[in-house]
């Protein structure tokens, strides 16, 4: 990595707060009140204040947000069940995944709005070229919108796409307007194809068993996870990159527009009941090389994420957030976070998690009930906060706003 970029000074201060996440993968705790206003699932009771950067937070039996510099908790909104959180795209609204469907939660203004997608099984959220794309798995229907749109709290107009069959899958729209979505149906997954502006399939590859997540790579290079690799779109070509081993699975991928390396897991034991690895893989797009680094702990799917220069982030199991060049493969440094962990065999159960905002790692740990803000290329742990419950999942509204 260039070392005059790497070594940059922070714009503003430590936490001059801005984004970038970890997108979706497949993979509750206990109780307590807040101080702070608590409302019920419902838009109604809207608070005044509005939260700048905010995050939000799952626990068991609802969503805490917090102010994305102080960590101050704000606001907890009552939502029973398991709840999942990924960014909308701008700088007010993150998508809640629920039993029933997607429902659009305006994160600055610390209520959820009347914009809901109906769907069983709400899965990968994704953001890519200025639009967000919703997979539900449970119909197989693709939606994709400006995120822009949801500032007058409506629904925005946008593409819907309907797959063949319903499945566990992940879609993304490029700048072209190019929809890729995968292949597969409840039972198998296969690959990914792609459409043009007006949903005619373009193009087509069924050599990616098991297919699941995606990122996207400097130059607008898109890979999915294979059970062999990973496929790679780029100018209108597919390019497999094999694993090294007969099995080794890439299911869960962190990119950057700063770098066209992209970072995965990696597993090579098919009947695990759950692999701890301990190696991650770097996807160079523009050579289609695939090189892994051991890193000597494990982490988990909620372990990746990418650093503002396009560091190769990961949060291991021994409490440390393990920086890497992803040019080189080296781990140029390991910033002590939380206490050493385990990944749970249930994949909705607590773990600590990463969620990475322009130069701040913000990373939970459940087991104490607390947040911390770390700033990247400094190392040091700008602030911490202590909540009322165990929190699950971590995110917040997009970066770059």
């Amino acid at each position: 990595m260039n070392k005059t970029i790497r070594g940059r000074a922070l714009a503003g201060t430590a936490l001059a707060l801005a984004v970038s996440t970890v997108l979706t993968a497949c993979g509750g705790e206990d109780g307590g009140t807040s101080d702070a206003g608590t409302a019920k699932d419902s838009p109604s009771a809207r608070p005044t204040a509005t939260v700048k950067d905010p995050l939000v937070a799952t626990f068991d039996g609802g969503l805490y947000v917090l102010d994305g510099e102080s960590l101050k908790l704000t606001r907890t909104i009552a939502m029973p069940g398991f709840n999942r959180v990924n960014p909308a795209g701008d700088d007010s609204h993150v998508i809640v995944s629920t039993d029933a469907g997607f429902r659009v939660l305006d994160a600055a203004a610390q209520n959820l709005t009347d914009i809901t997608y109906e769907g069983a099984k709400p899965g990968h959220v994704v953001r890519h070229a200025g639009k967000t794309v919703l997979f539900t798995d449970g119909t197989g229907e693709v939606n994709v919108f400006d995120p822009a749109g949801l500032a007058d709290g409506k629904k925005p107009e946008g593409r819907t796409y309907a797959s063949a069959e319903a499945h566990h899958g992940v879609a993304i729209e490029l700048s072209n307007g190019e929809l890729l979505s995968t292949l597969g149906t409840e039972e198998k997954r296969t690959g990914a194809l792609v459409l043009d502006k007006n949903n005619k399939e373009i193009k087509r590859n069924e050599k990616c068993p098991g297919v699941h997540g995606e990122a996207a790579a400097q130059g607008e290079a898109v890979a999915v996870g294979c059970e062999d690799g990973v496929l790679i779109y780029k100018n209108g070509t597919f390019t497999k990159v094999d694993a090294p081993d007969d099995y080794g699975r890439i299911g869960n991928q962190a990119g950057s527009e700063a770098s066209p390396v992209l970072l995965g897991d990696y597993k090579t034991d098919p009947d695990a009941e759950l692999e701890r690895p301990t190696r991650v893989s770097l996807i160079d797009t523009e050579t289609a090389e695939l090189r892994l680094v051991d890193l000597g702990t494990s982490y988990s799917f909620r372990s990746l994420g990418r650093g503002p220069h396009g560091e190769a982030l990961v949060l291991g199991t021994d409490g440390a957030l393990h920086v890497i060049d992803p040019e080189t493969g080296k781990v140029e440094k390991k910033i002590p976070v939380v206490d050493k962990w385990q990944e749970p065999l249930d994949w909705q159960q607590p773990r600590p998690t990463l969620f990475v905002r322009d130069h701040t790692a913000y990373v939970s740990e459940p087991g104490k009930r607390t947040l911390h803000a770390v700033d990247i290329e400094s190392g040091e742990k700008v602030t911490s906060v202590t909540l009322p419950k165990s929190t699950n999942e971590l995110s917040g509204v997009a970066a770059g706003h």
